[in-house]
C-alpha cells in the first residue's frame, strides 16, 4: 500500500514545527511497510491536490497567510476536486483559518478564505490571545481519546459547526471556548501545534486510514508500540492536572 501527501507552503507555513507532523506520518508508515510519497507545494507551483491522499497545511503568521492567500485562492476548484474525491486533509492553525470565509486581521483588513466551511476568524485584542498548552477530550471516527498540544493565536474562529474536541484545559477556537478546532469525515483542522502529532499517534493513525481509505477502501493498520508517545501525552496532561 501507499499514500501519497501534498504539504503546502511547507517554506511559509511551518509555524512551531509543524514539519514534526509529516516526519510522524513517514515514520509510523515506515513501521508498516507502507510506502509514504510527501510532495511540496509554494506559491506558483503547479500541483494537483486530487493526485494525493492527504493534503497538509500548516501554520503561519499573519505575515505569511497575507503572502499565501492569493494563490491558495487560484487553486480552489482543484481543492474541491480533492475534497469530492475523497481526500483526507489536515489543517493547523493558518491552515485552517483560510479554509474558512474570511480572517480579519486587527488592522480591520479582511483576508477572503475558500470558503469550504462556514467559520470565520477575527483577531482578537492582545489580552485575548489563546497561548499555551491545551489538553481536550476529542472523537474521531468512532475513537475516544484525549490529546495535547501548544496554542498560540490571535485569531478567534467563530460559528464552528462540528468542532474537533471538547477544551479540558486551554482555550480551543475563541478566549476560553470550551471547543476546538473543526472535524468531518475528511478534515482535521486545528489550533494544536506542538507539533500535534508525535504526542497523539492515535490521531495519526486515524489521518493515516483516512488517507488510504481513498484508493484502498477500509483499512485495518498493524498495532505499534506506542509506549513512548503516550508517555509525552500522559507527562502533559498530568502538567495540566488531568487524568489521562
Amino acid at each position: 500500500m501507499k499514500i501519497r501527501i501534498l504539504w503546502m507552503y511547507h517554506d511559509l507555513m511551518d509555524l512551531y514545527g509543524d514539519k514534526g507532523n509529516i516526519q510522524v506520518l513517514k515514520t509510523r508508515c515506515a513501521k508498516r511497510g507502507i510506502e509514504c510519497e510527501v510532495d511540496t507545494c509554494t506559491i506558483g507551483e503547479d500541483r494537483d491536490p486530487d493526485d494525493y491522499d492527504l493534503f497538509f497545511m500548516g501554520g503561519g503568521a499573519d505575515r505569511e497567510q497575507n503572502l499565501i492567500y492569493e494563490d491558495l485562492l487560484k487553486r480552489r476548484d482543484a481543492i474541491q476536486n480533492a475534497m469530492d474525491h475523497n481526500t483526507a486533509f489536515l489543517l493547523i492553525c493558518g491552515g485552517y483559518q483560510l479554509f474558512g470565509q474570511y480572517y480579519k486581521d486587527q488592522d480591520g483588513q479582511k483576508i477572503d478564505g475558500l470558503g469550504f466551511f462556514d467559520y470565520y476568524t477575527i483577531a482578537a485584542d492582545r489580552d485575548h490571545r489563546c497561548i499555551g498548552n491545551i489538553a481536550v477530550e476529542a472523537e474521531m471516527d468512532g475513537m475516544k481519546f484525549k490529546a495535547v498540544g501548544f496554542e498560540n493565536h490571535g485569531g478567534q474562529t467563530q460559528n464552528v459547526a462540528s468542532p474537533f474536541a471538547k477544551v479540558l484545559s486551554g482555550h480551543g477556537n475563541t478566549y476560553k471556548s470550551g471547543h476546538e478546532g473543526f472535524m468531518n469525515s475528511q478534515v482535521l483542522a486545528t489550533y494544536m501545534h506542538g507539533p500535534l502529532l508525535p504526542k497523539n499517534p492515535v490521531i495519526a493513525d486515524i489521518l493515516i486510514r483516512r488517507a488510504l481509505k481513498k484508493r484502498n477502501g477500509d483499512v485495518v493498520l498493524q498495532e505499534l508500540d506506542d509506549t513512548l508517545e503516550n508517555k509525552a501525552r500522559d507527562v502533559m496532561l498530568e502538567r495540566l492536572k488531568i487524568h489521562g
